[in-house]
């Protein structure tokens, strides 16, 4: 998980802070060291860490934390705030042109995942707003690059234009610019050409694409896991191109996170995407609130809810509480869940989501390996319809059919059966209103203990973005 060496460092900075009823100038200072050098390990820019705890430090003392009721909780809000700050304040979006096409152009070294990160964000846009974009394959320097673009493009079942290598790449754009008009495509997506490194051939070309087609977004996509490298590009590219947004890639790769926390502050341009896998549904917008919550082990609630919100099918949910109530959950049900809960991520990205869970020790390692899915599935698919809707119908001999039909072990099939069993009795527990049930799965897991550490400031941000919602929900009606 990014920024997972970062978060464990500055909690452990901030756990002597916590609790006091007064705080001296010698703990801040003590305290902003291990900050500064939290963040210098991180691979933040030097200026940018030197300029963060110079503001924290000014705050704090400024208005009287040190002497205030709970001066620990305040001084990690002000940390808090100024690590919003850095990384841009507030979310930024694209920018939607008054007519179509919106157009927008992708910048970035080869190997940053810019043709990729194309296709997420068309399907993105397609999934999101129902829009109709185009791909423009001006990369004409490597021939795979066209194939790559063109093989995206029909796994989201989206259009692209490509002329071939034969043809300038301004007159491809020009061109492909032109196709989006006569085929009233509301977005249109620019993958150029990269480099091992900025060059002036590359930038004179994107310069003259640039100026041909007037792109609504010239957006540079680097590789997170770079670190300062990544802000170097940027600012190359910045300053060449005046580009108006950053998407940064494998940042699920990244456990350091320097480069998130520079771009915005040496480059002045905002990071408007993350890419946190490598399949196509895998871009998240990037909140910079939302991710400073995470690095302070505050969680990410709103962040869990929509994910849950995409992923889950709410039909199937209510259908899944009857059975619960019914004490009919089967296998079906169990292969269906696991499926839903891997279409949400990362286990571990998700459990950091989680307010006080993010580096819960007994939860450090928790994922979900696909195989260990695979061999789930196998088994599962190895009973009769039968067996799956009656798992009791599993003695020992059908047991041993199921383990030869699957490839795997006895043990491993009789392990399955008590886990799904365990699992079965715990929900109808909760379901019927026992929670002694739901206090032996966290136990078992650790969560109760890090629920107990949710911060009271975590649960104030959360009221405050629900209050702001829902002053704009009001707003929207009154017009």
């Amino acid at each position: 998980m990014a920024f997972e060496g970062l978060s464990e460092r500055l909690q452990t900075a901030f756990r002597n802070l916590r609790g006091k009823g007064k705080i001296s100038e010698a703990d801040l200072r003590s305290t902003m060291r291990e900050v500064r050098l939290a963040l210098l390990d991180a691979d933040v820019n030097f200026a940018v860490v030197r300029k963060f705890v110079k503001q924290v430090e000014e705050q704090a003392n400024g208005e009287n934390v040190l002497e205030g009721l709970n001066p620990g909780q305040q001084i990690i809000k002000i940390v808090d705030e100024q690590l919003t700050e850095m990384m841009g304040g507030a979310t930024t979006e694209l920018t939607t042109a008054p007519k179509i096409p919106t157009i927008v152009m992708m910048a970035g070294l080869q190997g940053a995942g810019k043709t990729t990160t194309v296709g997420k964000l068309a399907r993105k846009l397609k999934q999101e707003k129902q829009a109709r974009p185009l791909l423009i394959a001006a990369d004409v320097y490597r021939p795979a690059a066209i194939e790559q673009l063109q093989q995206v493009g029909a796994q989201i079942d989206v259009p692209v234009f490509a002329e071939g290598t034969d043809v300038d790449p301004v007159q491809i754009a020009i061109d492909g610019v032109k196709a989006a008009q006569a085929n009233h495509n509301d977005y249109v997506f620019i993958d150029t050409a990269g480099r091992l490194q900025i060059d002036d051939s590359l930038m004179d070309e994107l310069k003259k694409i640039k100026a041909a087609v007037h792109p609504t977004d010239t957006l540079l996509v680097v590789d997170a896991m770079t670190g300062q490298n990544a802000v170097q590009t940027a600012e190359g590219f910045n300053d060449a191109l005046d580009i108006t947004g950053v998407i940064l890639t494998k940042l699920d790769g990244d456990t350091r996170g320097g480069a998130a926390l520079s771009i915005k502050a040496v480059t002045g341009k905002p990071i408007l995407y993350t890419g946190q896998g490598e399949k196509l549904a895998d871009l998240d917008v990037f909140h910079p609130d939302r991710m400073a919550s995470r690095i302070l082990g505050m969680g990410d609630v709103l962040s869990l809810v929509e994910k849950t919100q995409q992923t889950i099918d709410e039909k199937k949910a209510r259908q899944l509480n009857e059975k619960i109530k019914e004490n009919s959950f089967d296998f079906d049900d169990f292969v269906d869940q696991l499926e839903q809960l891997q279409r949400m991520g990362s286990i571990k990205d998700l459990i950091g989501m989680i307010p006080g869970m993010a580096n819960n020790p007994a939860l450090k390692n928790v994922d979900m390996d696909p195989h260990e899915l695979d061999k789930i599935k196998a088994i599962i698919y190895s009973m009769t319809n039968q067996e799956r809707e009656n798992p009791d119908l599993l003695n020992p001999s059908r047991r041993r059919r199921i383990a030869r039909g699957s490839a795997q072990p006895i043990q491993t099939v009789n392990r399955l059966i008590k886990q799904f069993n365990e699992m079965k009795k715990m929900m109808n527990q909760v379901s019927n209103g026992n929670m002694g049930g739901m206090e032996q799965m966290m136990n078992a897991t650790g969560m109760s203990k890090g629920m107990g550490k949710l911060s009271n400031l975590a649960m104030k941000r959360m009221s405050r973005k629900i209050k702001k919602n829902k002053r704009k929900r009001t707003k929207k009606r009154k017009k």
